[in-house]
């Protein structure tokens, strides 16, 4: 007759024990992006997401879905509100329609010539403080605000200056630079992201305000738009990484700081691993007879800026919110002469 010893029954007990509670996470959350998979920028933010689950021993566990997963992208805020989903990375702008200060907040286009400067100011001039005062009450509460390096624009034909966007049909998110390229004589057209390729491709758009330029490239946007402006000048909007209201208050310190810490790092791991690949991308486009980058003159760069200048203004008078952003964003770049 066979038997185990009770030490070794205990043993193995604790062992199963241990295999169970490894397995089971105290938080698990979804939360939706505002990309495809295929783009480089989705995988970092999946990459994060496990560094996370590590970084919390197993008791977080976070699942990132692509653009539309669970609603359209304009729809996030309510759905992480109600728990449908519980958190989003998104541009803010996509909920302009529910209040203008997102679109304003999201993307003060024009202002920012450098990514880090926009999170210094989300971090320590006092812009995710104003997020979170714009944000709690719509039920969603931002842990970390990122970015990306400035967009390109992939467009069809040749822009040279900023007289070539008379009339040009391009692809804008709703919001302020849905209306800045209207100032400059655009025609602009409010699609989702996730339709940009086709838009471009069946020419319902002639160009695209459309993400950076190593994801366009990823997603063979080049191969019909052989014409992208890089660096990029207009548009650099904030990524919210933001958890229903009610979960994050009701976590525990430790996992809100591990959040915080962890998210703010992504922040940058995203500009940096984004701008080596946008380089790297650059290289490839330039030796493709097919494809023509250009860089938009320093000259022209300030016509579009001056005309985004006259937009913010009119933004700041459409509610308080607005103008507590207009007064914080400029006050910050003034101190910093970079306005």
């Amino acid at each position: 007759m066979s038997y185990l010893k009770p030490s070794l029954v205990l043993t193995g007990t604790a062992l199963l024990i241990g295999l169970s509670t490894a397995q089971a996470a105290e938080y698990e959350w979804k939360m939706q992006a505002s990309e495809t998979s295929g783009e480089p920028s989705f995988k970092i933010k999946q990459e994060w997401a496990n560094k996370i689950e590590t970084m919390t021993d197993g008791r977080v566990s976070i699942e990132i879905m692509p653009i539309n997963s669970v609603v359209g992208p304009t729809e996030t805020l309510q759905a992480v509100s109600s728990g449908i989903i519980q958190g989003h990375m998104t541009d803010p702008s996509y909920f302009s329609g529910q209040n203008p200060a997102f679109g304003m907040l999201g993307n003060l286009v024009g202002a920012w010539s450098d990514p880090y400067d926009f999170l210094e100011f989300m971090k320590y001039g006092g812009g995710e403080e104003l997020y979170n005062e714009l944000a709690n009450p719509y039920g969603t509460h931002l842990i970390s605000a990122a970015t990306f390096p400035l967009e390109s624009i992939p467009s069809t034909v040749p822009i040279e200056s900023i007289d070539d966007f008379q009339g040009l049909k391009i692809r804008a998110p709703q919001g302020m630079v849905y209306n800045i390229f209207e100032r400059i004589g655009a025609t602009p057209v409010n699609l989702p992201g996730s339709e940009v390729y086709t838009g471009l491709e069946k020419g319902v758009i002639d160009a695209a305000d459309s993400t950076v330029l190593s994801n366009n490239d990823a997603m063979g946007i080049h191969d019909f738009a052989p014409y992208p402006l890089y660096p990029g000048f207009h548009s650099m909007p904030m990524i919210a990484v933001s958890l229903n209201k009610d979960i994050w208050d009701d976590l525990p310190d430790d996992l809100k700081t591990t959040l915080e810490t962890a998210f703010d790092g992504m922040a940058y791991d995203l500009i940096a691993r984004l701008k080596a690949q946008d380089l790297e991308t650059l290289q490839a486009l330039k030796d493709n007879p097919d494809v023509h980058p250009f860089d938009l003159p320093a000259d022209e760069r300030k016509k579009f800026r001056q005309a985004a200048q006259q937009e913010w203004k009119e933004w700041a008078g459409k509610n308080e919110m607005t103008q507590k952003i207009y007064d914080s964003a400029t006050a910050f770049l003034t101190s910093r002469g970079l306005l």
